[in-house]
């Protein structure tokens, strides 16, 4: 892989973190629509895209395709299915948190997901940690019960989002397709529930949708478009870069978002708030550099001159 493809691959994965960092600004300015209904439109809408989305690139063929396999492999639908739950789960917590000025905690919950992801992994599939990799995790541990502490209670929208997005990780690893073809699946198994919803809306005459302004009508049709291009964006550059460089880069959306929350949107951020993320930011660092291959072969060195294998 050349620098130029390298450099693209930054730029595109990069591109995609600031534009999820920057989507609150969009529920923002939707919060005089309530959450259930915001969540509806954008699962329905990022179907519609998304099915425009294969048609110009040419790749509802391959849909298809995928859509008959899935008959013959029930644990794949069932892994869709799950994953589809999931991330309407995620989407909604994070819709609720920004519009009721929760997006620090919000993004507490997207800085401690790699962990998370991490945690399950060693869970479910058997991986095993490195001594600096449990470090991280007790580092996290803390920085949580400390933000407990600030809070007077336990912060649900962190954790939720987290185990949320970590699982959905888990089950996508069971889905093995294109991206783009992933989130149209995912989002047609929970769309006839969301078009069902938006009815029962308009049967009640409680629907946002064509009563408020012409700027909300398009701000919930262009959720569609929100939800699809930092993914398609990620897609690209994913493919180009290391997963190392990657994890880095993942921490841009979060970051955004506390920033966000804290000057833009006046949250309140305490000693406590401040002293609970340098913890998870000291984790997220150990557990950084404990994937790169010069701290992986320093480890391996001193396991040996300890005596201990590897």
């Amino acid at each position: 892989m050349n620098n130029n493809e390298t450099r693209m691959g930054i730029i595109n994965a990069g591109f995609s973190y600031l534009l999820w960092g920057l989507l609150p600004i969009y529920w923002k300015l939707l919060d005089h629509v309530n959450a259930d209904e915001i969540l509806a439109n954008r699962v329905f809408w990022s179907f519609i895209f998304m099915l425009f989305i294969l048609l110009v690139t040419k790749k509802l063929n391959s849909f298809v395709a995928t859509l008959k396999a899935f008959k013959e492999n029930k644990s794949q639908i069932y892994a869709l299915v799950i994953a589809s739950i999931l991330i309407s789960i995620n989407w909604f917590i994070y819709i609720w948190a920004v519009n009721s000025n929760q997006m620090v905690e919000a993004s507490l919950g997207y800085y401690i997901n790699p962990l998370v992801s991490v945690l399950l992994g060693v869970i479910f599939l058997k991986e095993k940690l490195s001594t600096a990799q449990y470090a991280s995790f007790i580092l996290a541990f803390i920085g949580v019960l400390i933000i407990s502490f600030s809070y007077g209670r336990f912060p649900w929208i962190a954790i939720v989002l987290a185990v949320s997005f970590g699982l959905y990780g888990l089950a996508k690893k069971l889905i093995k397709v294109d991206s783009a073809i992933g989130l149209t699946l995912e989002t047609m198994v929970v769309t006839p529930l969301a078009l069902i919803y938006i009815i029962y809306l308009f049967i009640q005459g409680s629907q946002s949708f064509f009563t408020i302004s012409i700027t909300t009508d398009l701000l919930l049709l262009g959720a569609g478009a929100a939800t699809a291009l930092p993914l398609l964006y990620f897609a690209k550059g994913a493919q180009k870069i290391p997963l190392s460089m990657l994890g880095f880069l993942q921490y841009i959306a979060p970051t955004l978002t506390l920033m966000l929350g804290i000057f833009f949107y006046g949250e309140h951020f305490t000693k406590l708030h401040l002293l609970s993320f340098m913890c998870i930011w000291t984790a997220l660092t150990i557990y950084s550099i404990s994937k790169t291959k010069l701290f992986i072969n320093l480890e391996t060195k001193w396991k040996k001159g300890k005596g201990l294998g590897v």
